[in-house]
């Protein structure tokens, strides 16, 4: 049996050097909201003499760190929309695959090696950098720090990653595609796809507490696993079924057989019935 290898990418400093577009996202909103702005220079020495792989992720935290010194939680608030948005509409306007990035990408997928991306940029952001560095394809599922309850440094964000992408029920749910909204955040179920889905086969009593979790601000990692736990409960049954008749298939041919040929006789005697009564005789 043939040994299926994964790789697991970081994405900012690891695939892409996202410095550039990350730094005019934080001097921009700097300068709007009236904060002195920092060179890229500036920010990597705050941030210590770290490798070149790490200067991405270290600038992401270093303009959390930024905004975590302005008391006002409302101006904060809106810093914080305003980094988001304006990166999100800026985001590949620099950014660009480090060097043999993408030869190494297309020889992991020639020798049929699953990779995947676990980062703690938010998922919408990496995926939307993904697809504009038309690298998006590659990977068979991307975590962000929002997909689920938890992230780095916690092994969990790595390990479920690992999980979903050797099951294919659970892969397919995990990617169906949310919003950014973070876990704690109330959530519209009226309009939501994973919600549809789960309504599509849940019971009265299901669908009534994943609606509370929604209004209650439910992670959207929770959520999808609450929808493939669900779902592949209720079809178990059918899939033991299966998996015990395929085990038989001797015997599943020979009642198959079986019942074939008394089918076959019933059906002889009366087809031969009813050609005798509507007169259909051999030529």
């Amino acid at each position: 049996m043939t040994q299926k290898f994964t790789v697991l990418f970081d994405l900012d400093g690891t695939l892409i050097d996202t410095a550039p577009d990350l730094m005019n996202a934080h001097n921009h909103v700097m300068q709007k909201f009236g904060y002195e702005t920092k060179s890229t220079d500036e920010i990597r020495n705050l941030v210590g003499k770290g490798a070149a792989s790490m200067i991405g992720r270290s600038l992401w935290n270093q303009a959390r760190k930024e905004l975590k010194k302005i008391d006002d939680e409302k101006i904060k608030s809106k810093m914080v929309d305003e980094f988001i948005d304006y990166y999100g509409k800026n985001i590949a306007v620099e950014s660009k695959l480090l060097p043999g990035v993408l030869e190494f990408l297309k020889w992991c997928k020639k020798n049929n090696i699953s990779m995947a991306v676990c980062t703690n940029k938010t998922e919408h952001l990496a995926v939307d950098l993904l697809k504009q560095l038309n690298v998006y394809d590659y990977f068979e599922y991307v975590a962000g720090y929002n997909t689920f309850d938890y992230c780095k440094p916690d092994p969990r964000h790595l390990t479920n990653v690992i999980e979903i992408i050797q099951g294919n029920l659970k892969k397919s749910i995990m990617t169906i595609v949310t919003n950014s909204q973070e876990p704690g955040e109330k959530k519209d179920w009226k309009e939501n796809t994973l919600f549809s889905i789960y309504g599509s086969f849940a019971s009265d009593n299901q669908i009534a507490d994943m609606k509370n979790k929604f209004e209650d601000g439910i992670g959207w990692g929770d959520a999808k696993n609450i929808v493939f736990n669900d779902l592949n409960d209720l079809i178990k049954p059918i899939r033991d079924k299966y998996l015990e008749l395929e085990s038989k298939k001797s015997d599943t041919e020979e009642i198959l057989q079986t019942n074939a040929k008394k089918v076959r006789n019933h059906t002889q005697s009366l087809v031969k019935r009813v050609k005798e009564l509507v007169g259909i005789k051999k030529l």
